[in-house]
């Protein structure tokens, strides 16, 4: 699948079985919470990872994004980042 097919809408990604999205308060800090491993998420990543339920497709999440961000370049960047977290397993 491509970058294009995302920005379709033709997937609503959801975290995959295996992963979990947690808050540590501690550092202040979102995680993905995997077998074996944290993967620590820096600046907006742990917000675009909550709007992945499974509900909402991409265009969707890039639309909320962007009323939240206006000046952010989210149409640009949200698909490539959720495609990137595709690629290791981390969503579905």
């Amino acid at each position: 699948m491509t970058t294009h097919d995302v920005v379709r809408g033709d997937w609503r990604p959801e975290l995959s079985r295996s992963v979990l999205l947690r808050h540590d308060r501690v550092r202040d800090v979102d995680l993905l919470v995997l077998p074996e491993r944290v993967v620590v998420l820096r600046g907006a990543a742990g917000s675009i990872v909550a709007l992945c339920d499974g509900e909402r497709d991409v265009v969707a999440i890039v639309a909320e994004l962007a009323r939240r961000h206006p000046d952010a370049p989210v149409a640009a960047e949200v698909p490539v980042f959720l495609e990137q977290l595709r690629a290791e397993g981390w969503l579905r």
